[in-house]
């Protein structure tokens, strides 16, 4: 076995990679994230003591986040960027030491510090492997753990993005340290792994909130948009990923050049907000998620920038005009640094770009948090009347494994007096098609990206709270899929929480043992997905 991670949903066999990442990963990334991910473990015991002690260092808390964002899927497929990240994890390492008066050294520590080349990193790796954790704590205990990990991986996506744009809180950062610290301590029982991962799941609550202030605050509240669907003649650059700031300053900084800026995958929502859809040049969206981009990038006549995960493989055809920021890097990609997109530009004024205008068409988006609560009366009323009869959540992560045609099934299933809300890339499964009105509101309501979760938790509980009962008493249905780790996290504080009734799928994940499984089954019903109209027939009673 060269290598063995389950950390997605698309896990060779359902079981995990053992010989090459399905997402592209070979041994020598999934070595060297390894050792990212126990090298962030032992910076965080160290912290974690330290703010005990009332001490703490920015640039420990900093690390800590891109470390663990490092490692989710399909972001850093670069050997030689990870073995930088290391030797800038071991600088880190050595100041999160000296916060402390302790002295003492990080259960199980490594000096991998002392390696200086990326064979010499990989000989560290075998104790702090997957499989060792297997081996020594059993199925059930490591697949917890990993659980809580990949749960706080995904926290550490939306607090960095949070963070660069300005907005912290030191008690966050308290609790990746303390969470990360439970998490090293390998324990074996399963109440207290399952107590951990909950626990991850309010923190990712409060990073979804920050960056929920954060984007808002920045870019104004999202409101219903009308967004092109189909190009404009002229060259054009595609930002794809899931990061703001970048696209923000692209668009300064491609005024007045003729480009067009048009956004794919998860940078959809970007044109709710108020301070981004000014920009003339956004003109709209191209393609869909990010598992169809080998073909989307291809058929693209213009540049591509790359902001953070959901990276596949470049093809040769456009490896010369990709170009990647932020954390995100694939050997042979030219990468942007501190914003500076004059490559970039380049690249889109050599590119042909579209030689005429497709036909007009488009899709609205923009039902964030505060447009939801402006629409609460009228949807309350409407419930009451019995307008419409329940709200379906149908939204996550896309991906290229079979069976996710269920979700579109489900939609163009769901009865006319019912609402559909969606988030993330899986809206793409749907967000083209015709869905109506019902009682004069879309019946699909585009709530924007995965980490605008939180925007659709805060409108449950506010229809909650005017109807004076429980969410678990809503005409409310969580129809949820994942595939990577902010998928994890956004599950873990839904449980946190406490919602029941959650269907997930297109499969279970790998580290989720059947008795695992049965205790989530037994307390939170959750259930795996079925067959449409089943879980219509049983949702709708």
């Amino acid at each position: 076995m060269n290598m063995l991670c389950y950390q997605c949903e698309q896990a060779a066999r359902g079981t995990g990679c053992t010989t090459q990442g399905v997402c592209g990963k070979e041994p020598i990334i999934s070595d060297l994230q390894e050792l990212v991910v126990h090298a962030a473990k032992e910076i965080a015991q160290y912290a974690h003591r330290a703010a005990q002690e009332g001490r703490r260092d920015p640039q420990v808390d900093t690390f800590v986040l891109e470390a663990l964002f490092a490692t989710v899927t399909n972001v850093n497929f670069d050997p030689e960027r990870l073995r930088e990240l290391l030797h800038r994890a071991a600088e880190v390492k050595a100041t999160a030491r000296s916060l402390s008066d302790s002295g003492e050294a990080a259960p199980d520590e490594l000096h991998w510090e002392e390696a200086s080349d990326v064979d010499s990193l990989r000989s560290y790796v075998p104790p702090v492997s997957l499989a060792r954790r297997i081996e020594d704590l059993g199925a059930e205990a490591a697949g917890l753990g990993e659980l809580a990990l990949y749960g706080l991986k995904g926290a550490a996506a939306y607090a960095d993005h949070a963070r660069i744009l300005g907005y912290e809180d030191p008690e966050l950062y308290d609790g990746f340290h303390r969470l990360l610290t439970a998490i090293a301590q390998g324990s074996t029982q399963r109440d207290e792994l399952l107590s951990t991962a909950l626990e991850v799941g309010e923190l990712n609550l409060r990073a979804m909130e920050i960056l929920d202030q954060a984007h808002t605050e920045t870019y104004g509240h999202p409101e219903p948009a009308d967004v092109r669907i189909t190009p404009r003649k002229g060259k054009a650059i595609l930002v794809s990923g899931h990061d703001m700031k970048d696209l923000h300053a692209l668009l300064e900084q491609t005024k007045g050049t003729g480009i067009n800026v048009y956004t794919h995958g998860e940078m959809l929502p970007a044109h709710g907000y108020p301070e981004l859809r000014k920009y003339e040049h956004l003109a709209g969206n191209y393609g869909g998620a990010w598992q169809e981009q080998r073909r989307e990038f291809a058929d693209f006549p213009g540049a591509i920038l790359m902001t953070t995960n959901c990276l596949q493989k470049p093809q040769d055809t456009y490896k010369h005009r990709i170009f990647t920021s932020g954390l995100v890097a694939w050997p042979g990609v030219d990468h942007i640094n501190d914003r500076d997109f004059a490559p970039l530009i380049s690249a889109a004024l050599e590119a042909p770009g579209f030689d005429e205008d497709g036909p007009a068409q488009h899709i609205t988006v923009g039902f964030g948090r505060d447009a939801l609560h402006k629409a609460a009366g009228p949807l309350l009323e409407a419930v009451g009347q019995g307008k419409i009869r329940h709200l379906f959540l149908i939204g996550g992560c896309d991906g290229a494994k079979p069976g996710r045609n269920y979700y579109t099934d489900l939609a163009l299933a769901v009865p006319e007096d019912c609402l559909i809300l969606t988030l993330a890339c899986g809206k793409y499964r749907f967000n083209k098609l015709q869905f109506g009105t019902v009682a004069r509101i879309p019946r699909l309501l585009d709530v924007g990206q995965c980490n605008d979760a939180y925007a659709a938790i805060r409108t449950a509980m506010a229809l909650a709270d005017a109807l004076d009962c429980e969410v678990n008493d809503l005409p409310l249905s969580l129809v949820l899929s994942w595939f990577e780790q902010k998928a994890v996290g956004i599950l873990l504080t839904l449980l946190h929480l406490g919602l029941r009734n959650i269907r997930l799928g297109p499969s279970l994940p790998a580290f989720v043992t059947p008795g695992v499984l049965q205790v989530l089954q037994d307390t939170y019903n959750i259930k795996p997905i079925r067959d449409p109209q089943s879980d219509l027939n049983e949702i709708l009673g």
